[in-house]
């Protein structure tokens, strides 16, 4: 295997492909998973908040009691449990590593918007929509929706990074992307009986996996700081 020509500046893997176009097509499966599986997780956690926050009561209880209990599970366990049930059920592709990220990580947004929403169901303007006869949907939709809106974007760039992270790890077990796709989990983990004599393959993998992560968190960190108006007036 070359060790990095002009040709294969990057190296190529045990099987003689070209390690930077492997690269590039593994970042197009970790995007994807990661991008989709935080969205879905977002919308479903986003929904749930909102609804345990803004009702309150018995509702909000029984969420936080499953929300308690969902986040009792081991997320990795749940995550190889259902990709295997969703395959054996012969639903294949990148679907069942979407779901089973989502389904791991709503939790987290559901306890954030949650808390967003009891503050903001205090506000004069909400009990105003209420003297004026608003039904709940539409004081949920037109005044609570919009307030939560920053809350939102920021947990889903500060997400991706971990749902890459998942799926990354699901993929160096051997559950996640399936060949003839490629993903950088599934890279390194192909890569590591070659360590001695292909140490590229793992180490670029391992690289743009991390500046990945890195880039996303970093992205989180940014959104927040001029998204939030408490941040905008400490930096001020």
């Amino acid at each position: 295997m070359p060790g990095g020509d002009w040709s294969y500046f990057l190296g190529t893997d045990q099987m003689g492909r070209d390690l930077f176009t492997r690269l590039i097509e593994g970042a197009r499966a970790s995007l994807l998973v990661g991008i989709f599986g935080v969205l879905f997780s977002n919308f479903i956690g986003m929904v749930i908040g909102m609804v345990a926050g803004y009702f309150g009561g018995k509702t909000d209880q029984v969420v936080m009691r499953l929300v308690d209990t969902w986040m009792a599970i081991p997320g990795i366990f749940f995550m190889l449990m259902f990709v295997a049930v969703m395959r054996a059920a012969g639903i294949q592709g990148l679907t069942p590593v979407i779901v089973s990220i989502a389904l791991t990580m709503w939790p987290m947004c559901t306890r954030m918007v949650r808390a967003e929403v009891l503050s903001l169901k205090q506000r004069d303007y909400v009990a105003l929509a209420k003297v004026t006869g608003s039904s709940n949907f539409r004081i949920l939709t037109k005044h609570i929706f919009p307030n939560v809106m920053n809350t939102i974007v920021v947990m889903t760039s500060v997400g991706l990074g971990g749902a890459i992270m998942m799926e990354s790890g699901m993929s160096f077990l051997g559950v996640g992307v399936l060949p003839p796709q490629t993903a950088w989990g599934s890279l390194i983990s192909g890569s590591i009986t070659y360590m001695s004599s292909a140490w590229w393959i793992p180490t670029f993998a391992g690289v743009a996996l991390t500046m990945t992560i890195l880039g996303a968190n970093l992205l989180g960190d940014w959104l927040r700081d001029v998204l939030d108006p408490r941040t905008r007036q400490s930096v001020r």
